[in-house]
């Protein structure tokens, strides 16, 4: 129940991105950015593209969070899980990170390019959505959009996502800043996202939006 290898397949561009339902737009008062799952066991299957790609868009939203006041969040599975923990997720992928430790002692650890700063939240993950067993909204506090990239983008991030949207927290998924086991499932998640919950967009987009302070009383 090991983790495929992942050939590699193009990021999606703002041209291929599906039709939303709504028209958010990020504010740097208001957003925080997420960084799920960034681990050197889950970036370990992928043969080349789209991961050289989605860790330098990653990292520099999150330098443009930081610098905004932006808080940044780190979602990292713990390596060693009792069963308890674990739970379903053994029936479905085995131990995991767990299994992999033995050959990669740092198979936990997050990709050295996106390390966490000073400052940064990292919070253990246990489950596929980020606010599962964790104090993710409580320390979100008054902030109600949420910037999502990282791995994997039908699982935990599409998840992260709808679960953002039931906690009324407008999520934004960053597609060029996302990755998945193909092109097919990575568009599945935009599609969905689009559709059901959220906005999905790219990081330039994003980016630019960001940088523009948003009026007093203006729509959000």
């Amino acid at each position: 129940m090991s983790l495929p290898k992942i050939r590699a397949y193009p990021l999606p561009t703002a041209a291929d991105l599906p039709a939303g339902r709504v028209q958010w737009r990020p504010d740097p008062a208001r957003a925080a950015l997420l960084v799920h799952d960034v681990q050197r066991y889950f970036l370990a299957p992928y043969e080349g593209s789209p991961i050289p790609e989605m860790v330098a868009n990653i990292a520099e939203l999150a330098e443009k969070a930081r610098s905004w006041g932006m808080p940044v969040f780190y979602t990292a599975q713990p390596g060693k899980q009792p069963a308890a923990d674990r739970g379903l997720l053994a029936e479905f992928w085995g131990d995991g990170i767990g299994a992999a430790i033995d050959d990669d002692p740092r198979a936990a650890d997050i990709v050295d390019e996106l390390a966490p700063r000073p400052g940064d939240i990292v919070l253990d993950k246990w489950r596929y959505s980020a606010f599962q067993r964790s104090t993710f909204r409580e320390q979100l506090g008054d902030r109600d959009q949420l910037l999502i990239t990282g791995v994997y983008a039908h699982i935990g991030c599409q998840t992260t996502a709808v679960e953002a949207f039931m906690r009324d927290v407008r999520p934004f998924l960053i597609s060029d800043a996302v990755a998945d086991f193909d092109r097919s499932r990575h568009d599945q998640a935009c599609e969905y996202v689009a559709q059901r919950c959220g906005v999905v967009t790219t990081t330039a987009d994003a980016l630019a939006a960001l940088s523009v302070p948003i009026p007093a009383g203006a729509p959000r």
